[in-house]
């Protein structure tokens, strides 16, 4: 029975344990049975057919094994050590941007927890309009510097990391961890970090020559660790690897959640903002980096 509650709970469907008990009879694995009695097999075998869970096999994107772990490995060492590079006066910054920040707006005030009785929120809401935020995370201080924006164009990001740059003047190296999108590979992020790092060689042209002319070559040159500034990217659909994602998490539960009510993008601006502040002040710490950068298995 436990073999064949496997085979039937593997066929995809949106099981009970009801329905579950009807098709082992038609498919005559036995010729009568509980409900609760195939409860019973099921937490036997550990076998939950009632949740699922959602996973990306990331090596679709990576086909080149060793160099997706490659930058796995790289980027764990970066933050296990941070430690150690801060010693040296270099400073490490996670960053990124969270788009299509809703402002919603309950259509009635909520009511307050009391004794006895969760907060109720109003369930319809209105949409007033959606927000930006490019964020960078300082990884040893946990601090984060914040640029709301009602886009997310190249312009925008370079305005956002020459505010890092800056912020870190005085340090001896400042490595940036962020993901690869074409607007962290740009034109503009090869001369913002060849300013950054007094670079005055010929760049090329984009497109046709030189260090410009194409994504590859203006990663290549981003990359580059000999340079004052430069950036470690995660592979595709390695999210989790940047430690400013970690951070979008812990603002959306704290703040970007179903409690919050904005009457205008204006107000949710001002209250990331305020929000971040205190997280600043309050909160910041570093994390305890414990992945190695060994293979994960689904």
């Amino acid at each position: 029975m436990f073999q064949r509650t496997k085979f039937i709970c593997n066929i995809n469907f949106c099981w009970t344990a009801d329905v579950l008990r009807k098709t082992a009879i038609e498919l005559e694995i036995v010729k009568n049975i509980s409900a609760r009695q195939i409860n019973r097999y099921l937490k036997q075998a550990d076998i939950n057919v009632y949740k699922c869970q959602q996973w990306i096999n990331s090596m679709e994107s990576n086909p080149d094994f060793e160099e997706y772990m490659k930058r796995v490995k790289e980027i764990s060492d970066i933050y296990a050590n941070s430690d150690k590079y801060a010693e040296k006066g270099t400073v490490i910054v996670s960053t990124d941007e969270k788009t299509g920040i809703q402002a919603l707006e309950h259509k009635h005030p909520a009511k307050p927890v009391i004794p006895g009785f969760a907060m109720k929120v109003e369930q319809e809401y209105k949409r007033n309009g959606t927000t930006v935020l490019i964020a960078s995370r300082d990884i040893n201080s946990g601090k984060v510097i914040p640029m709301l924006n009602p886009t997310r164009t190249e312009e925008d990001f370079i305005i956002h990391i020459k505010k890092v740059l800056e912020t870190f003047d005085d340090a001896n190296e400042i490595i940036l961890i962020m993901d690869q999108l074409n607007t962290h590979m740009s034109e503009s992020m090869v001369k913002l970090v060849a300013g950054g790092c007094n670079i005055d060689s010929e760049l090329g042209i984009k497109g046709k020559s030189g260090i410009l002319k194409s994504m590859k070559t203006r990663a290549e040159f981003l990359e580059d660790k000999s340079h004052r500034v430069h950036i470690v990217y995660t592979p595709k659909h390695c999210s989790w690897l940047n430690q400013i994602e970690l951070w979008f998490g812990i603002i959306t539960k704290q703040l970007l959640n179903k409690r919050s009510s904005f009457k205008s993008v204006e107000e949710l601006n001002s209250k990331i903002m305020e929000y971040i502040e205190y997280y600043n002040s309050n909160l910041a710490k570093k994390f305890k980096w414990s992945y190695s950068g060994k293979v994960l298995q689904a």
